[in-house]
């Protein structure tokens, strides 16, 4: 995993409020994963919450659930 977080500086989510990547339970996701779709460094993002397994919150536009989906994908592989 690279060292380099600059490209944390040019994520979209920077510019809003952190909480809506961090729902309640049973809270939409929904509005952060919109931000995430339109984020120039969306997938520098996937790349650092799967390289540091984040396990809350939405990371590179994908929610808690379907990052450990991804995640026991590519174990599987």
């Amino acid at each position: 995993m690279s060292t380099d977080l600059s490209w944390r500086d040019s994520a979209l989510c920077a510019q809003t409020d952190p909480e809506a990547y961090y729902p309640e339970v049973g809270g939409s996701a929904v509005p952060a994963k919109r931000t995430c779709m339109a984020c120039p460094v969306r997938p520098a993002c996937l790349d650092y919450a799967l390289a540091t397994g984040q396990r809350w919150g939405v990371w590179g536009g994908l929610t808690q659930k379907e990052l450990r989906r991804l995640i026991n994908q590519r174990t599987a592989a």
